[in-house]
């Protein structure tokens, strides 16, 4: 691709990462350099009432950069992929007709390759009396009967799916069931297409201990500042655990100790353990990307202004900015 057709496609910027790592903070130091728009690829922000579970940057901590898709659905409402590209490219649209950058974050590897590489979700719905009967299967014999059949039909998929995602883990065998093609196999081929963007995707990296560290604190951060009584009052107005949200890291363990299944100190260690494995799973994602720029902060002395003046080089070098 020569320099000419590379800038005349609209820039993008991706600033990505595991969970706890430290970039919303980062993220609106750059927005405001290079005059960004912040996007949340976030799974859980989207939610209103659903704030300290998701760890979502309150209106006092945005340093007056727009921030998009955050609290934009209520709790009984379902998000997912094809509902994020849809939002997503709608903020981005209004982002480049005020002559801005929009600034992608958030650690939902899926949602950023499906907006940046703009994958086709076209499916055939008409026959869903496969996904019941797969959706029976969960009800009757449990999340983890399902998941291993995935994991029979489909190992790579369990590496980025966890058990407790039911609807995508039905996906991806309905999706094999009806294609004959692995869902992984699929995503591969869709990960070959050609961004419609000029883009830089950064990925903020930690010392894993370090990283481990963090999410623990943040975890003990949350229950001080009230996530029992957050998920309590989801709980009261009628949210449960069948729906999206309620699946999230956060609220599903909360919610066990809440209907009795666990003590607090048992939900706590979940939440902490369950943590940890998704930020494993999500830099086992992010290794596996194309065209990907690592950011590993132990190189950079955990010094945001030295990390941000490495992303300005890269933006100028690729004409972003």
């Amino acid at each position: 691709m020569t320099l000419t057709q590379t800038v005349h496609k609209p820039g993008l910027v991706i600033l990505t990462g595991p969970t706890a790592v430290g970039k919303s903070e980062l993220s609106i130091e750059l927005a405001g350099r290079i005059g960004g728009e912040i996007i949340s690829a976030d799974s859980m922000q989207v939610y209103r009432r659903m704030d300290i579970g998701s760890a979502k940057i309150g209106p006092e901590q945005t340093g007056g950069i727009p921030h998009h898709l955050i609290d934009v659905l209520e709790p009984t409402e379902e998000f997912n992929v094809v509902a994020f590209q849809r939002l997503a490219k709608e903020a981005m649209a209004g982002i480049y007709a005020r002559g801005h950058i929009p600034v992608v974050v958030g650690g939902t590897g899926f949602y950023i390759q499906a907006l940046l590489y703009d994958i086709d979700f076209t499916e055939n719905d008409e026959d869903t009396a496969l996904r019941a009967r797969l959706e029976e299967t969960a009800a009757t014999r449990g999340s983890e009967a399902l998941y291993e059949r995935l994991r029979q039909i489909d190992p790579e998929s369990c590496e980025s799916i966890h058990a407790h995602n039911v609807k995508r883990v039905i996906r991806a065998i309905e999706f094999y069931e009806k294609t004959g093609t692995k869902i992984s196999e699929h995503n591969r081929q869709q990960r070959e297409r050609t961004s419609p963007y000029n883009f830089a995707y950064f990925v903020l990296n930690d010392d894993r201990q370090r990283l481990y560290d963090r999410i623990e604190e943040r975890v003990d951060q949350m229950l001080k500042q009230g996530l029992l009584e957050e998920v309590s009052a989801l709980a009261a107005e009628g949210c449960t655990r069948d729906m999206v949200s309620m699946q999230g890291l956060g609220y599903k363990e909360i919610l066990d100790y809440l209907d009795g299944r666990c003590t607090l100190e048992e939900a706590v260690y979940t939440l902490k353990r369950d943590t940890r494995h998704f930020a494993k799973r999500q830099l086992t994602w992010f290794r596996r990307e194309r065209d990907v720029l690592w950011i590993e902060k132990p190189a950079y002395g955990y010094d945001n202004s030295r990390i941000l003046e490495y992303m300005m080089r890269e933006l100028r070098d690729r004409n972003i900015m």
